[in-house]
Formats: C-alpha cells, structure tokens, sequence
C-alpha cells in the first residue's frame, strides 16, 4: 500500500510468536524469467562478537561496476514544515518559528498555540521463503508500476508490525505466511520512513496478485530481478539476504539508506547504506 512517492524503500535470535491470516485466494503462476545483477557485498566487514557496533564501512552502490562513486554530503531530512500552512486541529492558520527549547523550525498555529510535529512512517512486509524461492509482486500502482518488490506498506494504528506485516502480504500477493524472526530495519531519512522486513514462510502455494499487484511470483534466487526492483530499501534488503545465505547464517541487519544528493527517485543504486549493524 504504498501509494506515496517513494525514492526507495536486536538480535538474531529474538523470537516472534506466529500468527496467521485465514483468508485464501485462487493462485496463480507465471514463467517470466529475468537476468540477475546483486550487489557484490564481499567488501562488507563482519565482527565475530555477538555485540551490535557501529561499523564505519558502508555499502554503496559505487561497489558496481561501472558506477558513479556516491560523494559524501549531509543527510537532508525530507518534509518541508512550511508546508503546513493549516492547524489539524483547529483549522488556524500557522506561523513557522522555532519553539523555546527546541532546535527545529516548526509549525505552530497562531489560534490555539499547538505544534505540528512530523514523524517517520514504518513500512513493514516480508521477505517470502519457499523452497530456495523469494515471493515478489510486480507493482500495479505509483511509484514503480510494473516493477518488483516484496510485498510490504504502511503499517496501521492497531496492529503491530508483524500483523501488518502479514496484511500487506495478504492484500498485497493473496498469501497467507507464517512470520518466523524479523530481518531488517532500514532508516531512509530523506522520505522519513523506516522499513521493517519480516522473514516468512509461506503456510500453503495459494496466492495471487491483489489490486495493487500485476503479478506475483516464487524466483529462484539466481533469478530475482535485481534490474526491475522498485526501490532501493528492496535492493538492499535482498542483497542482505543473499550475502547471509552465502554465509551459512542469517542475521539481522540495520542500516540508514542515504540517496545520492540530486539522484533521480527511480535510480534505486543511487544510495550508500550507512551504519550497518548487525551481530
């Protein structure tokens, strides 16, 4: 459900009760193939105590061949307060200055004094197991239509992030899963967001592509679409996921994805992952 514009988007061994969704759908299967490119991430360093650090390395996009270096600038946080021009409150107009004993410009409405805050939104989903096998959805709406992602949006008020988890992938590929350990937070500070990854097993092969979906389909993992991903919190996640299976083990990962200053919202390789933590 991720309808606004994007540009992308602890410890191993936390446990996550499962749950279920009990709704079934038709399924469906398709035979479309496409070249794989993942990001080479053999230049990661890995630290062998069981303690999250933060590591200094980070991963870019500039570890493709080919690729522009991504320079080195200040993070721009994303949501222009002047903007607001309204009270949600009391519909009074607003004035932006910096409270007492605040350091941010903000919204303040000039009738009833209240502030405007703005705050990341989480996006949850999952990454699919079956079988050697990742779940994708091909995009049927705006931003990145007709491009691949994992099945993951805006989490709701009432639900935790493992039940929207699971509603995104139901609404999302029609597929019921069991949620097994979470997988990845990335922070995308530009667009305020954090992405919460869940892995997932599949409960049965009973699924298919929802309103928001053209196509929903099991790739091998020599076949993910690399070149057809809709975002670069996706990239990111997959890559993550290929390197720890080539490693025997998977942990969880965090990382703050910083988009190269001007880079166009649909270059998903135009980032560097900053801050990666993992145990």
């Amino acid at each position: 459900m991720l309808k606004a514009v994007q540009i992308l988007g602890c410890s191993s061994g936390l446990t996550i009760v499962s749950q279920r969704l009990t709704k079934t759908r038709n399924s469906s299967s398709s035979t479309v193939s496409f070249l794989s490119s993942p990001l080479n991430l053999s230049t990661f360093s890995t630290s062998p105590r069981k303690t999250l650090c933060f590591n200094p390395a980070r991963m870019s996009s500039s570890s493709l061949p080919g690729s522009d270096p991504v320079p080195k600038s200040p993070t721009f946080v994303s949501g222009d307060v002047r903007k607001i021009k309204f009270c949600q409150w009391c519909g009074g107009t607003t004035k932006h200055e910096i409270p007492d004993g605040e350091e941010k410009l903000r919204a303040i409405c000039t009738h009833c004094g209240k502030i405007a805050y703005q705050n990341p939104k989480m996006v949850v989903g999952c990454l699919i197991e079956h079988e050697e096998k990742v779940l994708l959805c091909k995009r049927n709406i705006q931003p990145s239509h007709g491009l691949w992602t994992l099945p993951a949006g805006y989490l709701e008020v009432g639900e935790s992030a493992a039940e929207g988890a699971m509603r995104e992938t139901w609404e999302e590929a029609g597929a019921t899963v069991e949620v097994v350990s979470p997988f990845a937070q990335l922070d995308i500070p530009l667009i305020g967001q954090t992405y919460v990854i869940f892995l997932a097993k599949l409960k049965n092969l009973d699924f298919a592509p929802g309103p928001e979906s053209l196509e929903c389909r099991l790739f091998a993992l020599d076949e993910i679409p690399f070149d057809s991903l809709a975002f670069s919190s996706i990239y990111v996640t997959l890559n993550l996921y290929l390197e720890d299976l080539k490693k025997g083990k998977l942990k969880f990962h965090y990382g703050t994805i910083n988009k190269r200053p001007g880079s166009s919202p649909s270059d998903i390789r135009a980032f560097s992952l900053d801050y990666h933590l993992q145990p």
